[in-house]
């Protein structure tokens, strides 16, 4: 019988998108958590907590994985649990440190898993799904989800290079829809524009056209109006001494997008929505998913506000750092801001299409130092503690194992009649089903996230 929660050692993803060195949660939790130092020249992006085989936890002694310790001692989980998820953990529990944008993507439902999976195993790693939800430490940024059709109209009024890239025709479909009556319709339109923008190969075949010619012979007509650009692009003769209304562009960085940046500067205050444009620009040169931002919810998350994030449903992380839950799946599908493979299709076919500005959690008060977020998902759950010095909370016993992470600060757990454990910063603790027992804080404040199996699972019973 396991009488005490059990130490686990997590691990780390050092995607290029982290927070280099020293200044992220990432790089001190897992550093502290591994006993290990920090590479000040090292982005430290992700700290994984669970069973997932891409980033497993293991026992602080023994050599065993999680999902291997679980396995053996599967009553761990819960009947519940056990007889609806099999022996594994259904929730997995993550720590990101965004510094530079993630992917637009999105996570197929069950069905749309299991098809990729068998098909492209080495793309698709697992066959679940993988809702998700992030609840910000710091100031978070994302987009998430289609702007509205209003939104949607007055983008096309105000980008015309999008115009420009889907066509005036599809365009102006939008103009002449109401929103409320024809919802099927409007959905379509926004889609058509979408993928027009992802798919689009004219960013693509005009840097490689560009790129293809001497850059001395190279014009470019500049034709500003407001927030207008009107591209021409031209061959210069070498006999050519004078161009009337042409600007000679001695480079041969040429890019659609950087012209879009370049009206965005122009004479006006920049709404967040194009100060963000210009920035995934700089990140991503010559990438059409920085256009297709433009048809995206631009969230910003306080610390303590989560945002949920369906399955099926368009999204990118572009700031910031947070505490992240989720199915326990690594499945994504990828269509743009990124070098790595984009599944556009396959994007395009599973996109939920839903209009409007997600919902954001800022969880309900358990008691004075507790906050739970529920998400829509029965899967999981996430508590934010935060324990003043010299006080102490009962955690109950719950009919679900539970992660416990430990952000700052120290203390004591006392659970029965095992020894006291000192707990601190960094550490990571699996707590079996029906488990109940005590933190007490010894600092001015122990702050620590717990992820479970959502409480309506069980209430289902």
């Amino acid at each position: 019988m396991i009488n005490k929660p059990l130490r686990l050692q997590c691990a780390v993803k050092n995607y290029n998108w982290g927070i280099v060195g020293s200044k992220s949660h990432v790089s001190r939790l897992f550093c502290l958590n591994s006993g290990t130092h920090i590479n000040p020249n090292e982005p430290y992006a992700e700290f994984w907590i669970g069973t997932h085989e891409s980033g497993a936890s293991f026992l602080d002694h023994g050599g065993l994985s999680l999902k291997e310790w679980i396995s053996k001692n599967p009553d761990v989980l819960g009947d519940r649990v056990l007889n609806k998820w099999g022996g594994d953990l259904p929730f997995l529990f993550k720590v990101l440190s965004v510094e530079k944008a993630l992917s637009i993507q999105a996570h197929p439902d069950k069905e749309l898993a299991r098809t990729l999976h068998k098909s492209q195993p080495s793309l698709y790693s697992d066959e679940n799904h993988k809702p998700e939800m992030a609840l910000a430490l710091t100031e978070f940024e994302a987009l998430c989800g289609f702007i509205s059709l209003k939104e949607l109209r007055n983008v096309l009024c105000t980008v015309p290079e999008i115009v420009d890239l889907v066509g005036g025709a599809d365009a102006e479909q939008c103009f002449p829809v109401n929103e409320f009556g024809r919802s099927q319709e409007v959905k379509a339109i926004v889609e058509s524009i979408f993928s027009q923008i992802l798919l689009s190969t004219l960013v693509a075949s005009t840097i490689a056209w560009l790129r293809s010619i001497p850059a001395h012979k190279v014009g470019v007509l500049y034709q500003f109006c407001t927030y207008e650009i009107k591209l021409k692009c031209m061959m210069v003769d070498d006999s050519c001494t004078s161009l009337t209304h042409v600007k000679v562009h001695c480079s041969t960085k040429f890019s659609f997008l950087t012209m879009l940046c370049a009206s965005l500067n122009q004479k006006r205050q920049l709404t967040d929505k194009e100060m963000l444009v210009l920035r995934l620009e700089g990140q991503y040169p010559d990438d059409a998913g920085v256009l297709a931002a433009f048809l995206l919810n631009y969230v910003k998350l306080n610390r303590g506000e989560a945002l949920c994030i369906g399955a099926n449903e368009p999204h990118a992380y572009i700031r910031g750092e947070c505490i992240e839950c989720m199915a326990t799946s690594d499945n994504v599908v990828r269509a743009g801001l990124t070098s790595k493979h984009r599944d556009i299709q396959t994007l395009f076919s599973m996109l939920n299409r839903r209009q409007g500005f997600p919902q954001i959690l800022k969880g309900i008060s358990l008691n004075p130092y507790t906050t739970r977020y529920l998400p829509p998902f029965e899967e999981f759950e996430v508590d934010c503690c935060v324990i003043p010095q010299a006080a102490s909370l009962v955690f109950p016993s719950v009919a679900g194992p539970s992660l416990f992470l430990f952000i700052s600060g120290n203390g004591t757990l006392s659970a029965g009649f095992s020894k006291e454990q000192i707990v601190e910063e960094g550490e990571v603790l699996f707590v079996p089903a029906y488990m109940e027992f005590t933190i007490a804080s010894q600092s001015k404040e122990l702050h620590l996230y717990r992820a479970g199996v959502n409480s309506s699972f069980f209430q289902a019973f």
